[in-house]
């Protein structure tokens, strides 16, 4: 029998090929361990650190106008639309003015009326009254002559005291007639009561009219300043009544963000910091904005701080009301020692770390961390630029001996 056909050669056979098999395992598996684990790192680099806030709001403008009848009337026109862009001193809303006009008219001709009463008084009652005060003068001089004679010649016994009585009679009439010349040719002086109250007749009609003219100019509602009309509560037919708003005006200008932060960023916050923005409408148009106003009270219900962002140069599709997303920046760190949050481990703890790949093995390493900002943080301390570090999720024990898998660059 053949010493290799026979049972006992199958078996030495057998043993031999698993010994065989088992040494190429142990050296497989050997040589596995020498090289380590295949885990994913990454680099310890600088660049530009950012920290934003990130937060909803809206466009409004820094005030908005109501617009609202003065009078009681009914519209006759309204030739403009919500959504339009309007000028200052467009037309917004016609009411009827028939009674308006009238009453202007009314008050013209009482100014008329008024300044032709003035005219007559200077041009004619006081010329008239300044010749009946000199006719006034001339007689009282004649009357005061001839009661001197009539004295004379009652004392010589030429006349008699009758007579005497007539004289000193026409002497006393006529200075009481230049008395009332006097006072007629006084009041229609610029300082005399006729010229005053012929005046003041005039600046009553005078002030009427501008009442008139007033009532007639608010028949016609006109835009006090350019802007967008966003909101129109009004029809042609309408009656409208004084202080209802029938139109609200978003004038032109200073574009402002409004949005309401979480109370934790207020520390945090500072008037001048850059943001970006964009409407929700138009995602992919983005438009710097800069902080102009922080609330100094806190929501009690909500526990956010309302802030506003001034637009410097809004585009043109931005629309008060609409809602827009807003990156604020709150810190920034150029040029700073930065990681993947990926590779600390307790990064919110006392104590972080991470696991740097170190002459082929994973050695824990103690980190302080600053900034973080979209999944990154700075460095304080524990490492320098060139490191590398272990990431993934392989489980790596501190001294482990790996071999790093190619990643792409943060």
């Amino acid at each position: 029998m053949n010493p290799e056909t026979s049972p006992t050669g199958s078996r030495r056979k057998l043993l031999l090929a698993v010994a065989a098999l088992a040494v190429l395992a142990a050296a497989a598996w050997g040589w596995r361990a020498w090289r380590g684990v295949e885990v994913a790192t990454q680099p310890v680099q600088r660049r530009d650190l950012v920290q934003t806030v990130v937060a909803s709001g809206r466009v409004q403008a820094p005030h908005r106008a109501d617009i609202a009848a003065q009078i009681t009337g009914a519209v006759v026109a309204v030739p403009v639309r919500q959504g339009q862009a309007v000028t200052a001193g467009q037309l917004l809303i016609e009411l009827q003015a028939a009674e308006a006009r009238a009453l202007e008219k009314q008050a013209a001709l009482a100014v008329t009326q008024a300044q032709v009463r003035l005219r007559q008084l200077r041009e004619v009652q006081a010329p008239v009254a300044e010749q009946v005060l000199r006719q006034a003068r001339a007689t009282l001089d004649a009357a005061r002559a001839a009661a001197a004679r009539s004295e004379d010649l009652f004392r010589q016994g030429f006349i008699g005291s009758a007579a005497l009585d007539e004289a000193r009679k026409a002497l006393e009439v006529a200075a009481a007639a230049r008395e009332s010349a006097r006072k007629q040719w006084e009041s229609g002086q610029p300082s005399g009561s006729d010229y005053a109250l012929a005046e003041a007749n005039l600046a009553q009609a005078e002030a009427g009219l501008d009442v008139a003219r007033a009532r007639l100019r608010y028949t016609r509602i006109t835009a006090p300043r350019a802007g967008t009309l966003i909101d129109r509560n009004v029809e042609v037919g309408d009656v409208v009544q004084p202080g209802k708003t029938l139109m609200v005006l978003s004038p032109e200008g200073q574009t402002q963000l409004v949005v309401d932060l979480d109370e934790r960023h207020l520390r945090r916050l500072a008037l001048g910091q850059a943001a970006l923005a964009s409407a929700d409408a138009f995602p992919g148009q983005r438009f710097a904005a800069t902080l102009a106003y922080i609330n100094p009270g806190v929501n009690a219900q909500t526990g956010s701080v309302q802030v506003k962002l001034d637009v410097p140069q809004p585009p043109p599709n931005l629309a008060q009301d609409m809602t827009v997303s807003v990156d604020i920046e709150i810190a920034r760190r150029p040029q700073a020692l930065v990681i993947g949050l990926d590779a600390v481990h307790e990064p919110d703890g006392p104590a972080p770390w991470v696991l740097k790949l170190q002459d082929g093995r994973a050695k824990q390493q103690a980190v302080r961390l600053g900034l973080k900002a979209g999944g990154v943080a700075e460095v304080l301390d524990g490492l320098q630029a060139g490191d590398t570090l272990v990431t993934g999720p392989e489980a790596v024990r501190d001294g482990q001996r790996v071999r790093a898998r190619a990643t792409p660059v943060r």
